[in-house]
């Protein structure tokens, strides 16, 4: 069995962070290890409270994942702080892990901003020629390509550019237009890849994100070729849409245990 990590905040909701992509993680079939780097008190409704965790103990926690159960894969989430993001770089570089994917949390569905420009400089400078692949929604896109995105034209010029960061690929996520038809585009130095798909009308999104790059980095574990690890996770996270369980007064989760492939 292939082990794949995340690094990430947990969700106390259970509907996102460490939660959703270890859930993602079983439903693929690979073997699910975690880092917390911050806890959260959160439902449906938003975020109470953030605490990340202390350096030390992130530190220790990846050096114990390193020594005896090294991943086949992994992704970051949400990082929490510029210190946090320098540390998981780091010791990325320091055990040699290869098949990053970055999920580049930095704003919330409120459009609140969850890491300072610092960190945000230090995910684009030291975290992404790391990675495989990142799979920024089109406001994290425009963080890190220092540019408006606005729609599908301009979601492929930010994927160029932050492509010029040394990341392997760039998938820029168009949930948050208001598009009927749902475009993502996969940009890479092999050119344009776009997945098409009509938008699920439903309030049950909290999660969507983590769980694609979840899935994304299952696929790529089991030793599934990016592009076609992207497709699934698409695939997989608009049956967990339609199936979603409609718990909670706000954004809800999805279903995670729904079937990865058709």
């Amino acid at each position: 069995m292939q082990i794949a990590l995340t690094i990430a905040g947990s969700d106390s909701g259970g509907g996102a962070g460490l939660q959703a992509d270890l859930k993602t993680f079983h439903q693929f079939g690979v073997f699910g290890t975690s880092v917390v780097v911050a806890v959260t008190a959160q439902n449906t409704r938003g975020v109470r409270s953030v605490h990340a965790v202390p350096p030390e103990m992130v530190r220790d926690q990846l050096a114990a994942l390193a020594d005896d159960l090294p991943p086949a894969a992994l992704k970051t989430g949400m990082l929490a702080t510029e210190s946090l993001v320098r540390q998981v770089a780091d010791a990325i570089r320091t055990f040699g892990w290869t098949s990053l994917v970055v999920d580049p949390v930095m704003v919330a569905t409120s459009g609140d901003r969850l890491l300072d420009h610092e960190a945000e400089r230090v995910v684009r400078d030291e975290l992404l020629p790391l990675a495989a692949i990142v799979t920024p929604n089109i406001e994290e896109a425009a963080i890190l390509a220092e540019m408006p995105v606005t729609d599908i034209a301009s979601m492929e010029r930010a994927g160029r550019r932050i492509l010029e960061t040394g990341v392997g690929a760039v998938l820029v996520k168009a949930g948050h237009l208001s598009d009927r038809v749902v475009e993502d585009i996969l940009v890479s130095e092999r050119g344009v890849q776009r997945y098409t798909h009509p938008r699920i009308n439903t309030t049950s999104t909290h999660g969507t994100g983590c769980t694609l790059s979840a899935a994304i980095t299952a696929g790529l574990a089991l030793g599934v070729p990016l592009d076609e690890s992207v497709a699934l996770g698409i695939a997989y996270v608009h049956r967990a849409l339609r199936a979603a369980p409609g718990l909670g007064g706000g954004r809800g989760p999805l279903s995670h245990g729904v079937p990865t492939a058709e």
